[in-house]
């Protein structure tokens, strides 16, 4: 069985999308279509932009979701078994297998992206990658930290992001080096993603999603949420809400995939990122990508 997955941020680079919109043409027609939603031309930033444009979270995450959609797009073949997308990834999957349209998956996309930048901007915040720690420690550590830090993505065993307030996440990536974390990185982000910190979002975002029309997709769609397969439309909708400010479990997900009969997994979107989780995940899974 094949399982497409689908990246978050993070994964953007200069030039991505390029050779496929000079190439496709009807990779060229949805480019230009996402250009006329967003009222800017992302290509731009896309193709020539400078690193720091493309970090901006109201031009990446739109930038990475119109990319991985466009590569689904433009499989003749595309008949996956399974899907799944990490953070913003998992908008991107929903659109690829058919729970909602090219247009209203960007429309979501972008007004998520901007209601997080505004959440970031209200509550200073960060997030951190800590390496070679159990989940266990993890939680365990951050929940005896004072203020707002927790795990944010069960990105692969021994691979845990965190985020919070600046101070709770600086004093529990002291207190996880103390404990035995190989590494204690803070990362390079706009604030807390996948916190409580981004219960303004989530809020405004509800409302979105709550008018956006989601069918039943064509494949089950592992969530972030829970990971979990879901393809019941009132399900998806509540899933992607507490998706804003609940953790990203990865690793379960491609756990569960693997056990459901995903034999196969495809990553597309820039960069080649979840191949790399993927195979520390299940090692004997067979992985490749487009971008």
């Amino acid at each position: 069985m094949k399982a497409f997955v689908f990246p978050g941020q993070g994964a953007q680079f200069k030039g991505m999308g390029k050779e496929l919109y000079d190439s496709n043409p009807k990779a060229k027609e949805l480019f230009e279509k996402a250009n006329e939603i967003l009222g800017f031309r992302i290509t731009d930033i896309m193709f020539e932009g400078s690193d720091e444009e493309l970090k901006q979270t109201k031009v990446t995450q739109p930038a990475i979701f119109t990319h991985s959609v466009v590569l689904a797009k433009c499989i003749e073949d595309f008949n996956p078994d399974m899907v799944a997308g990490h953070s913003l990834g998992e908008f991107s999957a929903l659109v690829a297998v058919g729970a909602m349209t090219f247009e209203d998956g960007l429309r979501l996309v972008s007004a998520r992206a901007k209601a997080m930048q505004k959440a970031c901007e209200m509550n200073p915040s960060s997030m951190a990658a800590i390496l070679g720690l159990e989940d266990k420690i993890v939680e365990d550590i951050c929940e005896k930290i004072e203020g707002v830090v927790v795990p944010a993505n069960y990105n692969s065993p021994g691979q845990i992001v965190i985020s919070g307030e600046n101070e709770a996440v600086k004093v529990a990536c002291e207190k996880l080096k103390e404990a035995g974390a190989k590494r204690a990185l803070l990362l390079p982000v706009g604030g807390a993603f996948h916190s409580p910190l981004m219960e303004p979002a989530r809020v405004e975002l509800a409302a979105a999603i709550e008018n956006t029309t989601i069918t039943k997709p064509v494949c089950p769609v592992y969530q972030n949420i829970d990971a979990k397969p879901h393809s019941d439309p009132s399900e998806i909708k509540l899933n992607l809400i507490a998706q804003l400010t609940g953790s990203v479990k990865w690793s379960h997900s491609v756990e569960n995939m693997w056990a459901d009969g995903a034999k196969e997994f495809v990553e597309l979107g820039p960069g080649s990122v979840l191949q790399g989780l993927v195979k520390k995940i299940a090692p004997e899974a067979i992985t490749s990508g487009k971008q």
